[in-house]
């Protein structure tokens, strides 16, 4: 599969305080209470200048490979001149290429089995900036389709 390059887009949002890693379950734990955090938090209606409907959550900061620790980032794409908000964070996502992966099925086990297939893939990955879009198609929670974005060498 050829490489996809996008763009480098600015988020406003959250992240979470510390790192999280997947050992023992624990990145599920964390990343799940950030999505509680910002659902309930309307963090999604609240972001000024968005260029889009679609939220976005962001792998990055890595320390290695899917074993080590890393940083997460749910927020909205918004122009680059955009104003933040008191009480928000933004995370830059640069440049890059990357390999395109499809979670199919009921959230969240769905995004759980996708990002397990990629571990056991040979996607030669950068652990750069990884990212998942949920949009419209990922609104049904029974039956959820979301786009995840590999970064790649």
């Amino acid at each position: 599969m050829d490489p996809i390059r996008k763009a480098g887009f600015t988020l406003f949002g959250i992240k979470l305080d510390k790192k999280t890693t997947n050992e023992g379950g624990q990145s599920g734990i964390d990343c799940g209470s950030l999505w509680q955090k910002f659902e309930k938090g309307n963090y999604n209606g609240r972001t000024p200048n968005k260029l889009s409907e679609e939220v976005y959550a962001v792998y990055y900061d890595y320390e290695g490979d899917h074993t080590k620790p890393f940083s997460y980032f749910i927020g909205s794409m918004v122009d680059e001149n955009a104003v933040l908000p008191e009480g928000m964070d933004f995370l830059r996502v640069p440049k890059n290429q990357y390999s395109s992966v499809m979670a199919r099925g009921q959230m969240p086990d769905c995004i759980a089995n996708a990002w397990k297939g990629i571990w056991e893939s040979t996607i030669v990955r950068a652990y750069s900036y990884d990212f998942e879009i949920y949009d419209h198609r990922s609104v049904d929670w029974n039956n959820a389709e979301v786009e995840i974005f590999i970064s790649v060498l």
